[in-house]
């Protein structure tokens, strides 16, 4: 089962995105992203995976628009938020996704729990490759970076962990990180509720 058909699967049974974006996990993203945007002076902001919206209510953005590859959980969200003037929300199919033209492009985007979701080699480049492609000044993303493809096996189908910090640094040299804030509750055998995600935010070093 591929990553997109999980997470349709997932939803369409009543799931829900997870403990990462509800409770002391969300409240920790929502304070890193609310200070970034506000320090930064972000006007525009697109996520790459939004998901159920718990971790949106949590947020300050001026303009937002979400990206999401499940219909039902997107149909789901757009509700929740459709008398918010400053979100918008689209259907994300990543193989019938292209921008060449960079219409699609914000101050800052977001990666938020998703990238260690992406079991497929391909979607897993073309994630990375919109995410940057759709950024200006800033990229945030919030996963776990590892090098071993037998972490993953402990974790869940559903999880494939990716040495993103190396392979960002390979494809994407006009960008580079200028942090790394590690979150407050790291997953442990003796934690599982803990996240395995940092936050690695990367800033253009190029002009466009």
């Amino acid at each position: 089962m591929g990553s997109a058909e999980y997470w349709e699967r997932r939803y369409a049974r009543g799931g829900t995105s997870g403990a990462g974006s509800r409770g002391s996990h969300a409240e920790f993203k929502a304070s890193v992203l609310n200070k970034f945007v506000a320090d930064e002076g972000i006007d525009t902001v697109i996520e790459f995976g939004c998901g159920d919206g718990e971790q949106l209510a949590l947020a300050a953005y001026p303009r937002y628009l979400g990206l999401d590859v499940s219909p039902t959980m997107l149909s789901q969200t757009m509700a929740r938020f459709a008398e918010d003037a400053t979100k918008s929300f689209a259907l994300y199919d990543p193989a019938r996704y292209s921008d060449r033209a960079g219409i699609i492009t914000a101050d800052l985007v977001l990666s938020l729990d998703v990238i260690f979701h992406l079991t497929e080699d391909d979607v897993y480049d073309l994630h990375l490759e919109h995410v940057f492609g759709a950024a200006r000044n800033h990229v945030v993303l919030y996963t776990s970076d590892a090098d071993d493809p037998g972490l993953s096996v402990e974790w869940a189908p559903h999880v494939r962990h990716h040495p993103v910090v190396r392979d960002v640094e390979k494809h994407f040299p006009e960008w580079r990180l200028s942090e790394r804030i590690p979150n407050p509750r790291p997953w442990t055998a003796e934690d599982p509720e803990g996240s395995m995600s940092d936050f690695f935010i990367y800033e253009r070093i190029t002009s466009e």
